[in-house]
């Protein structure tokens, strides 16, 4: 999915601590972080409006993953559904998960596949690439995540790749788990990522408490789509994201409602490499950002092109005057703060 903002919001990342390190440190016994969504319309007039929970000020990644927009559940008739024209990416992975709904994905690679409900569709795009993304005249309600994974110095020039798979659903107390990337339950995804991590549907029963064996080199995340849930002990509510620290060896989930609870679980060791994020694009300063912006202007060979969409590329918004200003994480706290 694109970043459709006009004004999108520029993004230095890596390790050490922000400003605000100081008021952040006195809270570091703290088990879980509660990130609260930003509503951002994604273009025209019936733009389809989407819940941002990464990159915000609070925390620009949970591992490597590095943009988060929820959306849904969405009356196609009344919102108009998705259609976002071919855009490019850099140095990044987009992670298209459903709930309900279909869309329909064309890319420079030449792929047109379809995303659907509890399948993945990864697409890479290391030096460049382009795509777009449509709902289709068989949806009437669209529902579900976009996610980025920002990719490593030795990798982010990796070249164009699409993959599609359906992960089998796996038992877990209280409900079950899809694991689309990394392991987790006892299932493994066979998707290879450029850094580890994890990435998998969580569904709980009213009531029900599960306890999952973790990775403790891992940060986790766990964004509520439906549902009341609390994450060891901090209650989240839909729309909300919750940041776990590592040093973790269990994660203990708890549907406190009465209704079933879905939620998306992200982690990875944490990304400390420092990256920039603009619009579609991920870098490792200004100028590459410039650079890669000024070659999807002038229809350069560097993203190819989308066959078979009705409709115009989409133009990058102009560049601000001024040279990225570095936000980062704040410090991680110990891991006898996070246990």
């Amino acid at each position: 999915m694109s970043n459709n903002e006009t004004d999108p919001a520029e993004w230095r990342c890596g390790a050490g601590a922000d400003e605000g390190v100081a008021r952040r440190e006195a809270r570091v016994e703290a088990r879980v972080e509660v990130l609260s969504a930003r509503d951002v319309p994604l273009g025209g007039p019936r733009a389809m409006t989407v819940r941002r929970t990464l990159p915000q000020r609070a925390r620009t990644t949970i591992g490597a993953w590095c943009f988060a927009d929820h959306y849904g559940p969405d009356n196609v008739a009344e919102s108009g559904g998705m259609d976002v024209g071919p855009h490019p990416h850099t140095g990044l992975q987009t992670v298209s998960w459903l709930f309900s709904g279909e869309i329909e994905h064309r890319d420079s690679l030449g792929t047109r596949a379809y995303v659907r409900p509890g399948e993945l569709n990864l697409m890479t795009g290391g030096h460049g690439i382009c795509h777009s993304e449509v709902s289709t005249a068989a949806t009437t309600v669209l529902h579900g995540v976009q996610l980025w994974v920002a990719l490593p110095s030795d990798h982010r020039e990796a070249r164009r790749n699409f993959q599609h798979y359906v992960p089998r659903p796996v038992p877990v107390g209280g409900g079950e788990a899809r694991v689309f990337l990394g392991s987790l339950a006892g299932d493994t995804s066979p998707v290879p990522t450029f850094s580890p991590l994890v990435g998998a549907e969580l569904v709980l029963a009213p009531g029900a408490t599960t306890s999952l064996a973790v990775d403790p080199c891992f940060e986790h995340g766990l964004l509520v789509d439906s549902g009341n849930v609390s994450m060891a002990g901090t209650p989240l509510r839909p729309a909300e994201l919750g940041y776990h620290a590592p040093g973790t060896e269990t994660l203990t989930l708890t549907n406190t409602g009465d209704v079933p609870a879905r939620t998306i679980l992200l982690g990875g060791t944490p990304f400390d490499e420092p990256i920039v994020m603009w619009w579609n694009f991920i870098g490792r300063d200004h100028d590459e950002i410039a650079e890669a912006r000024q070659a999807w202007e002038r229809n350069s060979s560097r993203f190819g092109g989308v066959e078979g969409y009705e409709g115009d590329r989409i133009p990058a918004p102009v560049l601000p005057n001024a040279t990225l200003t570095p936000r980062r994480n704040p410090a991680r706290p110990s891991q006898e703060g996070a246990r």
